[in-house]
């Protein structure tokens, strides 16, 4: 995704001179280009990201589009206050990027997960919030995000991510994407889950379950139709992210069927737990630790779908 979102970046930034890029010290293995064909534009702040942040509002309230770089918590949670009041409070045209979005910096610990983002992010007023999927979503994502007026915050994988869809995809900010029809159950992913969840739903087809596969990129705003029409048209609707439970995309599709009053009969979300990882490892490690394998997830689903089914042939017999 890393990889993608610079290749769109400088692509932009070659047809529109508004585009500006601030780091915070680090990245040069993918921001060099960048900086060596747009210097007047480039500009590293150093390990100082409430600087960083302040410096793209200001530029952004001066008419330029400014994309702010830092891995995992750093240009969110580090400079969080400058990002509610000088970029959300201004409605300043700051496009917040984040790379390794989860467990990806596994291996460093919980200090590098960015597990509570989405949740944070998606709390502060004006704020657009956008994990993509995969390389060519990531890219659309840039293209959306660098368009749209006012802040945007981009969760990005590390590096080395598949690409899920295998064609075009039509990429717009609040509409979900269909990656597989099905009647039996829905399942919603954000960010880099997409290709569990799609393996998730090849596993369930073998089993006879057809699953309805979303990507939803868009985490704020919400594809409320797309929801409410999985809920309606499957009555199972399933969440995935690599975020935790709390406050992310299972949160955000909770209050929407609730609030509704569409609950399907059955819900479930699967992320992480509320808490700080006790181990560290790789990021396919760290998955397996908390059940978002393919495998876990789909014997989960199974489970608790087939435990519907004795429950309602219990109640009618």
């Amino acid at each position: 995704m890393r990889g993608a979102f610079f290749d769109a970046l400088l692509t932009l930034a070659e047809r529109d001179h508004r585009i500006n890029l601030i780091v915070g010290d680090l990245g040069f293995g993918v921001v060099e280009e960048f900086a060596r064909r747009f210097p007047e534009r480039f500009l590293n702040a150093g390990i100082a990201e409430q600087n960083m942040t302040g410096i793209a509002a200001g530029m952004a309230l001066s008419g330029r589009v400014v994309f702010t770089y830092s891995i995992a918590n750093f240009p969110i949670l580090r400079c969080l206050e400058q990002v509610r009041n000088d970029v959300c409070y201004h409605n300043a045209n700051v496009k917040i990027v984040a790379v390794g979005g989860g467990l990806a910096y596994g291996s460093l610990g919980s200090t590098h997960h960015a597990t509570e983002d989405l949740a944070i992010m998606r709390s502060l007023p004006r704020m657009t919030v956008v994990a993509p999927a995969d390389p060519a979503e990531a890219g659309a994502a840039t293209r959306a995000v660098a368009a749209r007026p006012g802040p945007c915050y981009l969760r990005l994988g590390r590096a080395g991510e598949a690409q899920v869809h295998s064609g075009p995809i039509d990429f717009q900010l609040g509409k979900a994407i269909q990656v597989s029809q099905g009647s039996d159950l829905s399942l919603i992913s954000t960010g880099g889950m997409l290709e569990t969840a799609v393996q998730v739903a090849e596993s369930l087809h073998h089993a006879g379950l057809q699953t309805r596969v979303l990507s939803m990129h868009t985490v704020k705003p919400l594809d409320a139709d797309a929801i409410l029409a999985a809920a309606r048209e499957t009555g199972a609707v399933f969440t995935l992210e690599e975020h935790s439970v709390d406050g992310g995309l299972g949160g955000a599709v909770a209050e929407l069927l609730a609030e509704a009053g569409a609950g399907p009969h059955t819900f479930r979300r699967f992320g992480l737990p509320s808490t700080f990882s006790p181990v560290v490892g790789t990021q396919e490690y760290l998955r397996a630790q908390h059940g978002l394998t393919a495998k876990a997830v789909a014997s989960a689903i199974a489970s608790i779908l087939e435990k519907e089914r004795t429950f309602a042939a219990t109640c009618t017999g």
